[in-house]
């Protein structure tokens, strides 16, 4: 019962939150902390059931989970490969994988040697691991909630973000992107508004021309007015596609909310860049390939964590301090 109400609480703290501002990682933590206290006290008979049910899941199912994860990541990796070449981003998903394996097997050779400090220090490897692991599924879960949420209407700018081209020409995930952002145009114009729509995206070395321009042109040739259209040419980060339109709009004169379009897989992390910029901006998703999801989500959970890598780091050394500090206390109790 006491997991149960502690579990509603967080909920409605997740509710509070998310109705202030539902741009923030912390969302997802309140939402599956509340989600794991309720399941735990709706499934446990009583207070000593819930408990030893909350036990079980965190000694042997999340190590489960962990293998799991590892060997999906594993595959993944392999997929990607195959699909798109043996490149370094194409290699997270296989490397997490391994690395996701080394602890467990560090755990067993631990075990083996009968190494009580061995077996503890490995434990506090798989502790800090166990929070960024359960950090990767409250942004995963967050990630999917936050894309299912749909924006208020009424954006006087619409902002579609680049992702590379092909030569002079706009790949299937750009396409993706552009042709999301023509839905969100069409739906505000049939509403009565005229926004305005943002391609944003500088030249490659590798590109002919800049990704703003092949944008414009991609979105002109399926019928949107070239009145409607404001070209944002220098940016080469998400950083700098926010920080660049915003002095083009206010060079305009153009004032209230936008919307951010990017690919699903990149929302949750443009909008927390977009709150940490202090913009009025929400952001919408477009349709991803799903063999390229998992390892573009990694990239995405990596650049969030490291926005905030202190406070992380700190997170994580106290996790890791658990296990020796209970060595400790036990070599100290007296016998």
């Amino acid at each position: 019962m006491i997991l149960l109400i502690i579990g509603m609480v967080l909920l409605g703290f997740f509710a509070l939150r998310f109705r202030g501002d539902r741009r923030r990682l912390g969302n997802g933590v309140f939402l599956l902390l509340g989600l794991i206290c309720v399941g735990v006290g709706l499934a446990g008979d009583d207070q000593d059931s819930a408990v030893g049910l909350l036990a079980l899941l965190l000694i042997v199912l999340s190590p489960l989970l962990v293998l799991a994860l590892a060997g999906l990541l594993i595959i993944n990796g392999v997929q990607l490969v195959r699909r798109e070449g043996l490149r370094v981003p194409n290699l997270l998903s296989f490397g997490l994988g391994v690395a996701l394996l080394v602890p467990y097997a560090l755990f067993f050779v631990a075990l083996a040697t009968e190494n009580l400090w061995f077996v503890f220090a490995v434990a506090s490897v798989l502790t800090a691991a166990s929070y960024i692991g359960f950090l990767l599924v409250a942004f995963l879960l967050y990630s999917f909630v936050y894309g299912r949420t749909a924006y208020q209407p009424g954006m006087a700018a619409i902002v579609v973000h680049g992702s590379g081209l092909i030569g002079d020409q706009v790949p299937p995930l750009l396409a993706s992107r552009l042709d999301r952002a023509l839905q969100v145009y069409r739906a505000e114009v049939a509403a009565g508004r005229q926004p305005l729509l943002v391609t944003s995206g500088g030249k490659g070395s590798d590109e002919a021309v800049s990704e703003a321009a092949a944008m414009a042109r991609y979105l002109v040739e399926r019928g949107l007015p070239a009145e409607a259209l404001l070209l944002e040419d220098r940016s080469t980060t998400t950083r700098e596609n926010l920080r660049y339109t915003r002095e083009l709009l206010d060079a305009r004169g153009v004032t209230g909310p936008m919307v951010l379009v990017t690919s699903n897989f990149h929302i949750l992390r443009t909008a927390i860049l977009a709150r940490r910029l202090g913009f009025d901006a929400e952001v919408v998703g477009s349709p991803t390939a799903f063999y390229y999801l998992p390892s573009a989500a990694l990239r995405e959970f990596a650049g969030v964590v490291f926005e905030n890598k202190w406070a992380h780091a700190a997170a994580c050394l106290a996790c890791a301090a658990l296990p020796a500090s209970l060595l400790l206390i036990v070599k100290l109790m007296p016998s």
